[in-house]
């Protein structure tokens, strides 16, 4: 591994990388065919403290930055497994840490990092909202000393697995709020005790296996006293972790990234045509290094991205520039070592075609190219507005 791509937090990535080899590809192909959950490699990058390094050392977690949960998930990636399964303990846990009450944080915060609750599901897309989150109209009604919440999400990943979720509601409608971001609450749900008494938690089959989902809520009780921060104004809660959410996700897409370009340089260096081996071919060869170039510049829009929001600094343009380069880089890189491969990379032992189908899932979520183009070109250059 070149030095420039080993800079920061070498021993956290060792160490992911050893407890990674446990996992070799049988296990995730395993895993891929039924759309098994790696409940196993959860455990135990729980058990190693790897989900815990953002929550403070006072509540049991590392108390470490952005940098060291992107070194985290970057690494996962790039030894071919997959930090979809748990990487929302990692972002989802801020909104309680920056904007919960002392004794939410108390209750909650050490569980997490122990291991003993799962803070996984992230409820904010709705069928007809998508990405215009002011548009969501799940709606939460106080109730004495209770919340009674009905509507549905869509897209909420993890949620059969998950312990404990961050739900985004409407506590005010759209047309009665001052503003179209104002009116929204974000409400702590306990998993455990909502399943079967107001919550219905459908499975959705997808290309992929990201264990994501559908959920209705009709008349469900959650107590008032799980509503973090203030009444109608969650909207500002989420932002923070959807900035946190992009970066990380731009981290494993680097990882995923370099991985493509590990196994394609191997193989282009082994596979013997016409007497030769195939790397020394320019048509081979050059798109490698194309990769190998793209990734890299990726990920020090990355790296950059991280350190401001470790610093407090507004980072969502750079969290989103990260993301939609790290994504793309991560795609052309796939599709890269898919040809270089030729047929074996379709062969499932080579897990090439798995991680190929991985991949492609960033540039649409956790937010599309589409969004990212337009956030750039109104926010940044001044352009007017599309919509």
């Amino acid at each position: 591994m070149p030095a420039s791509q080993d800079h920061s937090y070498p021993e956290i990535r060792e160490s992911v990388r050893r407890l990674c080899a446990q996992f070799p590809g049988s296990y995730w192909q395993a895993l891929d065919r039924d759309r098994i959950y790696p409940k196993e490699f959860v455990q135990a990058l729980t058990r190693e403290g790897f989900l815990s390094v953002l929550i403070p050392e006072e509540y049991g977690g590392s108390g470490l930055g952005l940098g060291a949960a992107t070194a985290v998930l970057e690494e996962i990636h790039r030894s071919g497994c997959n930090g979809g399964a748990c990487h929302a303990q990692m972002y989802t846990m801020g909104t309680l840490l920056k904007h919960g009450s002392a004794a939410q944080k108390a209750k909650y915060l050490p569980k997490i990092a122990a291991g003993d609750l799962a803070l996984q599901a992230f409820g904010v897309t709705e069928p007809n909202s998508g990405t215009d989150t002011t548009r969501i109209t799940t709606f939460a009604r106080r109730d004495g000393d209770r919340y009674i919440v009905n509507g549905q999400k869509i897209w909420i990943s993890r949620a059969e697995y998950s312990d404990l979720m961050v739900l985004l509601v409407r506590t005010t409608p759209r047309e009665q709020a001052a503003k179209p971001s104002d009116g929204m609450s974000v409400l702590l749900v306990d998993m455990r005790a909502a399943i079967g008494k107001g919550l219905t938690i459908r499975p959705i089959r997808t290309m992929l296996n990201h264990a994501t989902t559908e959920l209705f809520f009709d008349d469900l009780a959650v107590p008032a006293e799980n509503l973090i921060g203030e009444q109608d104004k969650g909207f500002r809660y989420i932002l923070d972790g959807m900035n946190a959410e992009r970066i990380l996700i731009a981290s494993e897409c680097i990882g995923d990234g370099r991985f493509f370009i590990d196994r394609a340089s191997a193989y282009a260096a082994e596979r013997q045509v016409f007497g030769a081996a195939i790397g020394r071919n320019q048509g081979v060869q050059f798109p490698i290094a194309r990769a190998y170039v793209q990734v890299s510049a990726a990920a020090a829009m990355v790296d950059n991205a991280a350190a401001l929001f470790d610093s407090g600094k507004p980072c969502g343009t750079e969290a989103n520039m990260a993301k939609m380069l790290a994504s793309e880089a991560s795609w052309y890189a796939a599709d890269m070592c898919l040809q270089t491969h030729g047929g074996f990379g379709f062969a499932e032992e080579y897990d090439i075609e798995r991680k190929f189908r991985e991949t492609r899932l960033y540039q649409v979520a956790p937010i599309s190219t589409n969004l990212i183009l337009s956030h750039v070109a109104t926010h940044v250059l001044g352009l007017p507005k599309s919509f």
